[in-house]
Parts: structure tokens; C-alpha cells; sequence
């Protein structure tokens, strides 16, 4: 029987002054570290060089999700503070589960205002105080994020953003998550033109990216963590497409989710609560591009799941060697643990229909 898998295992020593405040510029001057398997050391690379490191047939697939300025600054009528960061529409008119602060001076019926209106009717009302310490809020201004919101930069992000469309992706479509899919903030148009030109594909899908994906698993085994649920669609030309390719790449770990969704489950869109880690029969993605992540959180996890615990040793490697870590941070290109390994740095030979083009295609 296999011993449980501790959360202090995904612990590790992340200096304070390697957490990236601002977003490297030009966004595809971050730089990537490209992992060569055990027995050969790690490589040191640009995000401008990608194109030059997959191969004519390889897919990349991004998250086109569009973070909200979901952080609004509000007051009470007794003009306290209070700050409200919108997660997620409840399916009812008008209605979101919220985060609020000071928590504890927020209940059910409280009516909030924007700074200086107080004046005026409430732009939010606390509906309901969930178990988890959540609000349930209505917005009552359909315009109030564009007027006063702010982007929910993550909480260890202390410096201001000077450009909030550098917490955006370039391909940014459908506005609805509250954090951003933080591997693919380092590619630029530029980077997709040249991966066109070398003959490897590009396909959007969509997940809507909670907050929950950030934080540190609370529980001391990793088998106890509840993961967050969050909306994703992957449409049935993308996903013919994905089937097919020579290897797929994804940008992120909310695109990894993604597609083991639809793989798992058959269902095109809908809900994921999907937790990957060690030991998950994976069936889509081969190769992964993704940032540096918090000790003991879920994305940790699942990059331990998708390389073995040699993980460690490229984040030794990543903090010795002065990388930027986190959301703003540089990023790492690493091949699934359980493939053939082959050098992403040449032509392959040509390989056998893999195990997700022999499965029946997904319910849409």
C-alpha cells in the first residue's frame, strides 16, 4: 500500500526577494529553463525562444480567458473600509460569491458604497455569509468594475501595476476569471508568428481561472485537499485538432486542466474541480511551459505528478541561478515524465497514433 503523499514534501525555501513584483519586459524576455531529463542538466533559455525549441506539428495551447478588474475598493454607510473581490457569478441576476474585508464587519445586509457616493444607493449588498467565510453579494451597478475595479493582483504582489494589461494575456478574449493564466503572459504576437512560421499550431481554450488556484494546500496530506471549481469550454474543432497533433504543448497549468478535463470526462464545457498528482493516468498533454509556483500549493502538485520529483532539483537550480519566481516570474519547459523522451531540439522520428486519438470523441 502506498504511503500518503505529505504536503510538506512540495514545501521549499523561496526568498522573499525572489518573488517577481513586475512582469519581465518585453514580455518574452522572461527567461525559461528547459528540463533535459535526469541525466542531463537543465538548459538556460528565453521565452523568446520557443519556436526554436518544439517542432513542426507540436500544438501549443493557451488559456484566451480575460482577468476582471474584479478588486473593488468600497465604504460602508459609517464610511469604514471595505474591499471586495468578486470570484464568481452564482447563476442568479446580478449575484457573485465574494471575498470581503475586514470579514468579520461585513454581515448579511450590509449596504456598500463607492468612496465619496455615499450619498447614493449601495452599489453592492452583502446577501449571505457562507460556511467558508465567503459572501454571497449583489452588484447592483452593471458598469461598477470598469468604473472603480482594480486587477486582484495575487496577495505576495506588493508594488503597484503601472499597465493593468500586463496582467492580461495578448489573446486575451472572454472576460471572467479572477487571476491571470500566468504562463502565458510571456508570449507576445511576435513569438505566435514565428511558432506559425515553424509549422506548430495554436489553439485557444477557455478556463476561468479562481483564485483558488494559487493558494497553498492547507491540509497535511495532499489526498484531504478540496480543490475549486472553476468553468472551462474547449470547442470541438480544438479539440479535433488536439487529437491529432504530434505532441501538445500547453501554456499553463489551467490549460493542462483543461484538456485532462474533456479527456476524463468526455464533456466539451462545464465545471472542473480536477485534481491532478502523483499517479494520474495522464491521456492529453506532453510537453508543459509553466511558471514557478508557491510551496505546497495544487500547481506544485500537479507539476510533480507530470515530471516526477525532479521538480526540486529545477527549482534549486531556478533560485541559484537568480530566476524570477511566481506570477511575474520566468518559466520552465518540461516534457511529461512517462513519454519516450526525445531532444525537444531536433526532429523526432514519427510516432504512433497516441492513446487520445484512438478514444471516442467527447460529447459537445
Amino acid at each position: 500500500m502506498r504511503a500518503p503523499l505529505k504536503t510538506a514534501w512540495f514545501d521549499y525555501e523561496l526568498p522573499a526577494t525572489a518573488i517577481a513584483q513586475h512582469p519581465a519586459e518585453p514580455r518574452d524576455a522572461a527567461r525559461l529553463l528547459v528540463d533535459r531529463g535526469p541525466a542531463t542538466p537543465a538548459d538556460h533559455h528565453i521565452v523568446r525562444d520557443l519556436p526554436d525549441l518544439l517542432q513542426p506539428g507540436d500544438l501549443v495551447v493557451v488559456n484566451d480567458t480575460k482577468v476582471l478588474p474584479a478588486r473593488l475598493h468600497l465604504v460602508k454607510a459609517t464610511q469604514g473600509a471595505v474591499e471586495v473581490l468578486l470570484l464568481e457569478p452564482t447563476g442568479h441576476h446580478r449575484q457573485w460569491r465574494a471575498l470581503v474585508r475586514p470579514g468579520r464587519r461585513v454581515k448579511a445586509g450590509t449596504e456598500l458604497f463607492v468612496p465619496g457616493a455615499t450619498d447614493e444607493a449601495p452599489v453592492v449588498v452583502v446577501d449571505d455569509v457562507l460556511d467558508d467565510g465567503r459572501r454571497v453579494v449583489t452588484v447592483h451597478d452593471d458598469d461598477l468594475m470598469t468604473r472603480v475595479g482594480e486587477m486582484p493582483l495575487p496577495p505576495y504582489i506588493t508594488e503597484p501595476l503601472d499597465d493593468p494589461d500586463r496582467y492580461q494575456t495578448v489573446f486575451a478574449r472572454e472576460p471572467g476569471s479572477v487571476a491571470a493564466p500566468t504562463a502565458g503572459l510571456h508570449l507576445t504576437d511576435e513569438v505566435l508568428r514565428r511558432l506559425a512560421d515553424r509549422g506548430v499550431d495554436i489553439a485557444r481554450v477557455e478556463l476561468r481561472v479562481g483564485l483558488g488556484t494559487f493558494r497553498p494546500i492547507s491540509t497535511d496530506e495532499v489526498a484531504d485537499h478540496t480543490m475549486h471549481t472553476e468553468q472551462y469550454r474547449v470547442e470541438p474543432d480544438t479539440w479535433e485538432r488536439i487529437r491529432g497533433a504530434r505532441r501538445v504543448v500547453a501554456v499553463g497549468t489551467t490549460v493542462v486542466r483543461t484538456l485532462e478535463s474533456v479527456a476524463a470526462t468526455g464533456a466539451l464545457s462545464g465545471d472542473t474541480s480536477l485534481f491532478i498528482s502523483r499517479g494520474y493516468p495522464w491521456q492529453v498533454v506532453d510537453v508543459l511551459m509553466t511558471n514557478f509556483h508557491v510551496p505546497r500549493s495544487s500547481l506544485l502538485v500537479l507539476v510533480d505528478a507530470f515530471m516526477g520529483d525532479r521538480w526540486r532539483a529545477l527549482y534549486d537550480t531556478a533560485i541559484a541561478e537568480g530566476y524570477r519566481m511566481l506570477s511575474f516570474g520566468d518559466a520552465m519547459l518540461i516534457e511529461r515524465e512517462s513519454i519516450e523522451r526525445e531532444s525537444i531540439e531536433h526532429e523526432s522520428i514519427e510516432r504512433q497514433p497516441s492513446e487520445r486519438e484512438s478514444t471516442q470523441e467527447p460529447d459537445a
